[in-house]
């Protein structure tokens, strides 16, 4: 059997892989997890986490989903317990991936495609002379199309030519919550320094930033003095700036003034060769045909890729199959991930269903102009639904919502992820749909 280590890994990708859990939060409480201890007889899991604040957090927010993932890899029920790493206070956190992790993600080992060739082209431009080319250089596309890769391969190919360049990668979450702590200590130099005094500046997910005025405000001023003195900012969103809902138009026009890249699912070879290097990379000697058959049913997100393989590699240790896969253990492991099991339409069809079913509405409230505080609730989050799972163009959710049109559907996306944001127990209850819906 593999060591805790390997295990405890495998549950992290797992989660990384979730398409209830957005990559800020994984970043932010997921990512510098440690484990400590594996009682096999009374199955007990304990982990640590570096701060009291994320400690508590974790315990009553995600040791579920973390007991469901170690269930998984595991075939048996575990407890989890998260202890702190030490004593200290909450001090801010930056979302930096550990030295061994960030070493993982580089150039060599992205797969470049038709979707990805062009961002991918500008990220090593940017890299080998970072300020003087594409500053901002700015990346959108949907979740899990390998975003966070690219910036962290721009930032291991700077540090490898140049060790002593100063570069810090954190999430849009992490800056506001920053700004917020030293605010509160009354520290803003502190906050200014760190985050206006480096080489390179990598952001991930800035489309968190919406609706928050004030954060853009310190944003804009960060933006305005590193580029000031040709130091590369790298930002990533989920969408382009013009989508970004309630964003200024200065730091629009900030975001929109360097090279916009996007980042396009990948295609069939694409993905293919995705699983493929993923198996090299796990000593996994997997068939074209097996590799292609799991690209043929993983289609819009390459962690669901990562993630089957991952699976394959700990399946085959487990059953000391010594790095052979069999189609019956590749059907397994894309079970467990996919989310195309169905045709779109049923799909679809079953997604409003279910929603319905939980907001104690009928589909067809959900299909109609009631404008009602139950109906459209359940309207909304039945669009936000359709938009994580499916990944179907916003037109298409407007005609399976009975025929609203893409401005509605934004707005009605845009108002869910607002009230994830603000109110984390109807957070919690989306993430729970989610997860119930793939199952």
């Amino acid at each position: 059997m593999d060591s805790f280590n390997d295990i405890f890994m495998q549950v992290l990708d797992l989660c990384k892989n979730d398409p209830s859990l957005a990559e800020a939060t994984f970043n932010l409480f997921f990512s510098d997890l440690s484990p400590v201890d594996f009682d096999m007889v009374t199955g007990e899991v304990t982990l640590s986490s570096p701060s009291g604040f994320k400690q508590k957090l974790v315990q009553q927010k995600y040791a579920s989903m973390l007991a469901e993932k170690f269930r998984q890899i595991l075939g048996f029920d575990v407890s989890i317990e998260i202890v702190q790493k030490n004593e200290d206070e909450f001090e801010p956190e930056t979302a930096d991936f550990s030295a061994d992790t960030s070493a993982d993600f580089t150039f060599d080992n992205f797969v470049v495609g038709s979707g990805n060739q062009f961002a991918y082209a500008a990220c090593q431009r940017v890299a080998a002379s970072p300020g003087t080319v594409y500053n901002p250089l700015f990346i959108y596309g949907r979740s899990g199309l390998g975003k966070t890769h690219l910036l962290l391969a721009i930032q291991n190919e700077i540090l490898r030519t140049n060790p002593n360049a100063s570069i810090l990668y954190t999430t849009s979450e992490n800056f506001s919550n920053d700004m917020v702590y030293f605010l509160a200590q009354k520290n803003m130099e502190e906050f200014h320094n760190k985050y206006r005094k480096n080489d390179v500046l990598l952001i991930d997910d800035v489309q968190f930033l919406q609706n928050k005025m004030g954060f853009q405000e310190e944003f804009f001023h960060t933006f305005n003095a590193l580029t000031q003195v040709n130091h590369q900012i790298i930002i990533t969103s989920d969408r382009p700036p013009k989508e970004i809902d309630t964003l200024t138009e200065r730091l629009r026009g900030r975001f929109e003034s360097g090279l916009l890249a996007d980042i396009q699912p990948p295609d069939i070879e694409t993905r293919t060769a995705i699983v493929k290097k993923k198996a090299q990379q796990y000593g996994l000697n997997i068939p074209t045909s097996v590799a292609e058959f799991i690209a043929n049913k993983l289609k819009s997100n390459i962690r669901q890729l990562e993630g089957a393989v991952k699976k394959l590699s700990a399946m085959s240790t487990l059953t000391g199959k010594d790095g052979e896969v069999t189609p019956e253990m590749a059907e397994n492991a894309v079970r467990d991930v996919q989310t195309d099991s169905l045709p779109p339409a049923v799909r679809t069809e079953k997604i409003i269903e279910y929603i319905a079913k939980y907001f104690g509405v009928s589909v067809e409230d959900i299909l109609s102009n009631k404008r009602n505080a139950s109906v459209a609730l359940a309207r909304q989050v039945s669009a936000y639904a359709l938009t994580e799972i499916t990944g179907q163009t916003l037109d298409g959710i407007g005609q399976a919502l009975g025929g609203k049109n893409h401005s509605t559907i934004h707005y009605s996306i845009g108002l869910v992820k607002q009230k994830m944001q603000d109110d984390p127990d109807f957070k919690n209850t989306v993430f729970e749909i989610l997860n119930n819906l793939q199952e």
